[in-house]
């Protein structure tokens, strides 16, 4: 792989971790950088980790892995979006309550491990690509990273200027926006798109 392959490798797969990131942002119109430092390190983490999950079990796992890491990343997608819904319709003094909270370590590790699951694959692919020995996946797995860090803060900031400046509800939008990334991870799996 070449570099220029290897970075819009990354960029790809950190765009789901973007797009949950503007969602997350514009729920909490403000930017709060402990909690995007936060969520950008653990999806960073988490996407360069799970490349290097799928090359160790590629010879030994990938049958099991293939049958069902799709339904895994839809489930917790669609449960914590329908969760964001059903806040965005509870009155607004409600919200003291709130079990989806971006803020909290569980959601942002829930939504790392989510939006990451899809890299598992592409650690397989890393295996069959001729990458054979640890030190050949340092760039890739470091390019991944980086990309998945970057994009998510931006995202983040993205969302809080469009949640100040949107006079809808954010929960609606934000939990939409999850659950279409887990039909589309559905869909890219099962051969649909």
């Amino acid at each position: 792989m070449y570099s220029l392959e290897i970075w819009l490798l990354a960029v790809s797969l950190a765009i789901d971790c973007f797009t949950v990131s503007v969602a997350s942002g514009a729920l909490l119109r403000r930017i709060r950088w402990s909690t995007f430092l936060t969520m950008a390190f653990f999806f960073g983490l988490f996407q360069a980790l799970m490349p290097f999950i799928g090359w160790l079990g590629a010879s030994r796992f990938q049958h099991l892995i293939e049958s069902f890491d799709h339904w895994i990343a839809f489930a917790l997608l669609a449960f914590l979006g329908l969760r964001m819904i059903r806040e965005g319709m509870q009155p607004d003094d409600d919200h003291e309550h709130s079990h989806f909270d971006p803020t909290r370590l569980r959601t942002i590790l829930s939504l790392a491990v989510a939006t990451s699951i899809d890299a598992l694959a592409v650690g397989i692919s890393f295996a069959f690509a001729g990458h054979t020995a640890l030190p050949t996946l340092y760039y890739p797995l470091a390019a991944i990273g980086i990309a998945s860090f970057v994009l998510s803060v931006v995202g983040c900031l993205i969302g809080v200027f469009f949640g100040r400046h949107s006079h809808l509800k954010m929960e609606y939008f934000g939990g939409l926006v999850l659950i279409g990334i887990g039909v589309k991870i559905l869909l890219e799996h099962t051969g649909y798109l």
